[in-house]
């Protein structure tokens, strides 16, 4: 999802992903346990969530290109796809700060660019 070649589309789809709370916190897990990820059953139980419920979300992330899934022995291991997220945060904050450098603003700043 590179700038350059990110249609409005898949920004659409991947937003559209993440807008349902228990994707978002399945998301959200994945990019906690980085490159090591985490079998369906492992963030399952984190999340409280049933395993089926959770295959449908998985499912919907995976097909937006934010999670992967690798076989290893009898399971599965989902990971974060960080290069199709900073792609993501990258296309949404392309222009910002109208076109000018954005310093990084501490947490204690009211105001950001």
């Amino acid at each position: 999802m590179n700038k350059n070649t990110t249609s409005e589309t898949q920004v659409v789809e991947a937003l559209a992903a993440l807008a349902q709370a228990q994707r978002l916190r399945a998301f959200r897990a994945l990019v906690v346990a980085g490159t090591e990820g985490l079998t369906p059953s492992s963030l399952a139980a984190l999340l409280q969530i049933a395993p089926s419920a959770l295959s449908f979300h998985l499912k919907a992330l995976n097909h937006a290109g934010l999670v992967s899934a690798e076989a290893s022995g009898r399971n599965l291991i989902y990971r974060a796809e960080f290069a199709r997220m900073n792609d993501l945060l990258t296309y949404l904050t392309q222009d910002c700060c109208q076109g000018q450098s954005c310093a990084v603003v501490p947490e204690t700043a009211k105001v950001c660019c």
